[in-house]
């Protein structure tokens, strides 16, 4: 069987990676990357520690408006869809790059096969929420990582070619956490961040929040951003917060000063697996990472008002937080002493990759 994958970012990568292996042991893989994000990180040394297939095909669309991003994709998309005519093509997530990935393998009439499918915040404000939608009614065989997402598709009249397989996140969680403690464990971590940020003070593990601010709703909204970042100065620990330059830049222009907050540059995915294990608290706007969070067993507050993993809200490990300074502060000061090291397995067993592949090697191949 020939199968095309479609991804535009790193965390999308991360994803599939579980997959591909699985895949690849007796069928081909094309994969496709977009370029929606373009990431330094990146490079070949990425693919050489994970151990990831390098992409066949790199768009290199850009950022820009989403109409013009996604209109650029799928017309590229489309272009390599002819070109290698795959039996069916496979989209993770709810990017720009999912929603144009399914549009092209639909309107050519080749299968389309949704890993996340189901998942919902019921905010349509949100372009994901956008994306997740529109690709679940275009797909064929659509990867519930919940028997929530089961039921979001239900009430949507969507049955056929549903299946819960559990979450690829935990497969990959489980893969590159080893990998990370072989890189960064026995203080090295530590020796890493202060390499690149030489004013960094001597953190220590379970003894420091990590922060994560890049939503547009957040950080659009100045009023917001200065909500969170004063907040996040006033905690009782140090506040580590990797920050991409463009919000660094509006950061800058908050006249905050900080003692507590540390902003440093973006770190790689291993690095910040091992900077989410071993935090005291995740506070985020981010999606992915409040799930990797609960996976790791690390506290987490997100700074929304609404989640599409819902899972993560019901033992306490994970809490909504609207954004002002009071609301901050109590959510990420909590007592955490009532949370439950054994947690149910809603994300399943880590062997979602497994099942993802056989469900389309049965009815495709």
């Amino acid at each position: 069987m020939k199968l095309v994958t479609i991804v535009g970012a790193r965390p999308q990568f991360i994803k599939s990676a579980p997959f591909s292996d699985m895949f690849r042991k007796g069928h081909k893989e094309i994969i496709i990357h977009t370029g929606q994000h373009y990431d330094e990180n990146m490079s070949d040394i990425f693919f050489q520690e994970l151990a990831i297939p390098k992409p066949d095909y790199f768009l290199g669309v850009g950022s820009g408006s989403h109409g013009y991003q996604t209109g650029r994709m799928l017309e590229k998309i489309e272009q390599v869809l002819l070109k290698e005519k795959p039996d069916g093509v496979l989209v993770y997530g709810d990017t720009n790059s999912t929603l144009a990935g399914a549009l092209a393998a639909s309107k050519l009439h080749i299968p389309v096969f949704h890993v996340e499918a189901g998942l919902r915040s019921y905010n349509k404000q949100m372009p994901e929420e956008q994306n997740r939608i529109l690709t679940d009614h275009i797909s064929d065989l659509l990867f519930c990582p919940t028997k929530t997402a089961v039921e979001n598709l239900k009430r949507e009249g969507i049955l056929d070619g549903v299946l819960l397989t559990g979450d690829i996140m935990a497969d990959a969680v489980n893969r590159f956490m080893n990998l990370s403690n072989k890189f960064y464990s026995n203080g090295k971590w530590l020796e890493v961040l202060k390499a690149d940020n030489p004013h960094l003070p001597q953190l220590k593990e379970k003894e420091y929040y990590l922060a994560t601010v890049h939503r547009a709703e957040n950080t659009d909204d100045l009023m917001k951003l200065k909500c969170i970042f004063t907040a996040l100065e006033m905690l009782d620990q140090p506040v580590l917060v990797p920050l991409h330059p463009r919000t660094r830049k509006l950061v800058g222009e908050l006249n905050i000063s900080f003692e507590n907050v540390i902003i440093i540059q973006p770190v790689g995915y291993l690095l910040m697996l091992y900077l989410t294990k071993n935090a005291y608290m995740v506070v985020t706007d981010s999606g992915g990472l409040q799930k990797e969070a609960y996976l790791l067993k690390t506290p987490c507050t997100t700074l929304r008002n609404e989640t599409e993993w819902i899972e993560t809200l019901e033992n306490g490990w994970n809490c909504l937080c609207p954004i002002n300074i009071q609301s901050i502060l109590e959510k990420a000061s909590r007592n955490l002493d009532s949370l439950n090291e054994t947690q149910s397995q809603v994300f399943g067993d880590g062997k979602a990759a497994l099942r993802i592949c056989q469900a389309i090697v049965e009815r495709y191949a």
